[in-house]
This record gives structure tokens, C-alpha cells and sequence, in this order.
């Protein structure tokens, strides 16, 4: 684990504050008030039960399927073979609710949080209302699935979206920043987690040889950060210009974007850096990247 003071931390894969799970992200490890993120690795036949206290929780299949049992609800996850597959299904658990999280198969599942205020109902998700947004343009070209952005599924603060880079391509271009409140911007903490696969249709998909490369900086010089980053990893933004994430040639990036803040609405608003901000109009009369219309 690496920590350093006034900046993000950087979880490599297998490292957690909890010995049960490779991945957990609380409010108080990262050192903030909403934000939250555990992964939970099931073996077939495997269960988990949990208790969501003060944090409203999804479910989401990163790979296999899974049923989910809370408050006298039972979903059944189709879930998907592996972030690459596309959208998958996913589960709504409100705070103060006990959830089972079981799989036949085995699989490892995505746990977004975020520290409420209202309680909603349990709720299922599912992979065909997932609105799915193509972003940028050619090697700023990227996939996002919104599937826990403010108008496609009802949170009372949690927002998560789903991120795929085609090999060598920038992700989070231009850079942009959430840690103020005012006109198009509002303070949001945001967590990434990173998988990374083989790209090439020569030989099978590999999942977790790749990396990727992240930048966070801000204007005043107190975070300055280039960080490597690797299948299951996990960076932890408090403030800053987060931007880009550019992968290496040959393999494809997945992130999972978690957000939560204190604005009385969810929302997604941001802040460019001026000093990039025209990259956006250099997209105009470019194709995106073919790779992300199959």
C-alpha cells in the first residue's frame, strides 16, 4: 500500500485493510466522508453475507453470476464472463440491510458504496436498460457503461460507471477535476479499480497481464502523480486533475468509477483543465476508434 499525505491512495491488487477481500475501501481508509468500494472473490459454490450499515451498496458482477438475497428480496445476477463482455446486471442494497451474496459458479463481484442519507428500496438493474455512451475520438476513444449514473438507475448518493480503453488508447482526456461547488462542478470523491486484458485476437483473452498509467495532479503543485497501474488495482482520487489513463499497446483497460459527494443531487459535473479543454473540439470530424462498435 502505498500512502502519502494529501494524496491518492494506491492499493495494488491484493492488498486490503481486510484479509477476507482483495479490495476495501471504506469512508474512513480513504479518509473522507462517502465513497466506498469492496471486491468480493467467490470460489463455486461460495457465499458472502454482509451488512450494509450506514452505506447504500450495488452488486455487480465483474465476472460469473451470483444471487443476492437481502431484505426478503432474491435476485438472480446473469452476470457476464469478464468486464469485456459488456454490460452486466446488478443488484441495489440500501443501508441498514443484511445481503447474501451467493454463486454457483464462482465469480468475483464489484461492491460500489456510498454513505446515505435515504434509504431506497432493494432493486435489480438490468444489463439491457444499461445506457452505454462511446466518448472522444480516435485514440481518445473509450466505451463507458452508465449503468449507476444519476438519470439511468435511482441512489441516493451513489454514482458508478463503467470505463473501457482500447489498447493504447487515453482514457479520462482531458484531464478534469470534481473538488469544488459551483457552476458545472461539484465535489465529488472518486475511486478507480483497474482490470486489464490481453487485446489481440490471436491468442485467448488473458486477463491481468497489462497496465495502464494514471496521472492526478493539481493546478498548486500538492499532489504530482504519474502512477502504474495494474489488473486489480485501486486509486483512491481526494481532489486534483485526474487525467489520462492511457494503456499500453496490446492490452485493453477496464475501470469502475465509484462517486459520491454532498451535493443535495447526484450528478456527474466536472471541471476541465483549461489548458486542455480544447482537445474536446479536436474530436470533431474524427472517427471513433472501430474497436468499440463490435
Amino acid at each position: 500500500m502505498l500512502r502519502l499525505v494529501s494524496h491518492p491512495l494506491h492499493l495494488p491488487h491484493g492488498s486490503s485493510a481486510d484479509h477476507v477481500d482483495p479490495v476495501v475501501v471504506t469512508p474512513e481508509s480513504a479518509g473522507w466522508m462517502y465513497a466506498g468500494l469492496r471486491i468480493v472473490e467467490l470460489a463455486p459454490g461460495g457465499s458472502r453475507s454482509l451488512h450494509t450499515g450506514a452505506d447504500e451498496v450495488l452488486v455487480l458482477p465483474l465476472a460469473g453470476s451470483a444471487t443476492v438475497e437481502c431484505a426478503g428480496e432474491r435476485f438472480e445476477l446473469a452476470g457476464r464472463d469478464d468486464v469485456f463482455s459488456g454490460p452486466s446486471d446488478f443488484a441495489y442494497v440500501p443501508p441498514g440491510t443484511g445481503v447474501v451474496i451467493s454463486s454457483r459458479p464462482g465469480g468475483r463481484f464489484a461492491l460500489p458504496s456510498a454513505r446515505a442519507t435515504a434509504s431506497l428500496p432493494p432493486a435489480y438493474g438490468p444489463a439491457e436498460s444499461v445506457p452505454v455512451e462511446l466518448r472522444g475520438a480516435g485514440a481518445s476513444s473509450r466505451r463507458l457503461n452508465n449503468f449507476c449514473a444519476p438519470a439511468a438507475f435511482p441512489a441516493d448518493r451513489l454514482v458508478s460507471v463503467e470505463c473501457i480503453t482500447p489498447a493504447g488508447n487515453w482514457s479520462s482526456w482531458p484531464p478534469h477535476k470534481h473538488d469544488e461547488a459551483g457552476p458545472g462542478e461539484a465535489i465529488l470523491e472518486e475511486i478507480y479499480y483497474f482490470e486489464t486484458s490481453a487485446a489481440t485476437s490471436a491468442r485467448p483473452r488473458r486477463m491481468g497481464e497489462g497496465f495502464a498509467m494514471l496521472r492526478l495532479y493539481t493546478a498548486d503543485g500538492g499532489i504530482d502523480l504519474c502512477e502504474q497501474v495494474r489488473h486489480g488495482d485501486v486509486v483512491v482520487i481526494p481532489r486534483g486533475y485526474h487525467g489520462p489513463t492511457v494503456t499500453a499497446p496490446g492490452y485493453d483497460l477496464y475501470h469502475l468509477n465509484v462517486l459520491a459527494g454532498p451535493a443535495p443531487e447526484r450528478t456527474l459535473a466536472f471541471c476541465d483543465d483549461p489548458a486542455h479543454h480544447w482537445v474536446r473540439e479536436s474530436w470533431e470530424g474524427q472517427a471513433v476508434d472501430p474497436r468499440l462498435l463490435t
